[in-house]
């Protein structure tokens, strides 16, 4: 055996025996009245201060895991933001405006019994009195974009199919507007718009507003192309229009 390895066995061996007189010593002690007193209070304080530190690691754990929540939520939040800025920076232009009609006075405090009135300038509100209502088309929603089969949409947006429904709300509108005008004050282009639409009109399209590909070319930008067509065929299967055809003319009928 080397000497070191020697050496080491024999400061292990002293380590031990020092321990046992240690404990002797301590064993003798707690014999005497006085230090066994002592002794028991300090056992009573290591069971204590045991305690705090068991409740401080269950105190430490539930504030990692509040930590870690509250991690989490910090991370969803900006994904939410983030959405939300996106959302903000594209609104879709055919949304409607939402404006608000009463008047507060300065400092007043809105109450439950006295809501602000909200006006939402869509499709379908009633006219104001006097005023012929002009049926709009609705715009496609989400859901309904959704559901268009892939090979009737083709490459064509969400937004792109409601801003031609914007366009020919547009007509419409300039359409019975003509035809909703007194006569006398119309002048002689409005006046060979009026005749053209009397002689477009049907028995089939008594009733309901409808525009020609002459309307859309007279009162919007639109281009009546390809692209232009398939969009008519997503609002047919949308349900948006009909077709009234007779005469050489197919007549968009809103519905």
């Amino acid at each position: 055996m080397a000497s070191s390895d020697l050496e080491q066995l024999c400061s292990y061996i002293n380590e031990k025996i020092g321990n046992i007189k240690n404990t002797l010593s301590l064993r003798s002690c707690g014999q005497e009245p006085a230090l066994k007193t002592m002794l028991n209070k300090i056992g009573d304080e290591i069971i204590v201060v045991n305690e705090l530190l068991n409740k401080l690691e269950l105190e430490i754990e539930y504030q990692e895991q509040t930590s870690n929540s509250l991690k989490e939520l910090c991370e969803s939040l900006e994904e939410d933001y983030k959405d939300v800025q996106h959302l903000k920076e594209n609104i879709p232009p055919h949304l409607p405006q939402v404006t608000v009609t009463k008047s507060i006075a300065k400092g007043a405090d809105l109450t439950s019994e006295e809501p602000a009135k909200i006006v939402e300038s869509a499709p379908g509100n009633k006219p104001p009195k006097g005023q012929r209502n002009i049926k709009e088309m609705l715009f496609i929603t989400s859901d309904e974009f959704n559901g268009i089969p892939a090979y009737m949409k083709s490459r064509l947006t969400y937004c792109q199919i409601n801003d031609v429904i914007k366009e020919i709300n547009k007509a419409v509108a300039s359409k019975y507007k003509i035809l909703h005008q007194p006569k006398k004050s119309m002048s002689s282009v409005a006046r060979n718009l009026y005749h053209r639409f009397i002689d477009e009109e049907t028995k089939d399209t008594k009733g309901h507003c409808f525009i020609v590909e002459a309307d859309i070319k007279e009162f919007t930008a639109l281009k009546v192309d390809k692209r232009f067509h398939v969009i008519l065929n997503i609002l047919r299967h949308c349900r948006r229009l009909s077709e009234v055809r007779g005469g050489g003319l197919t007549r968009y009928v809103i519905t």
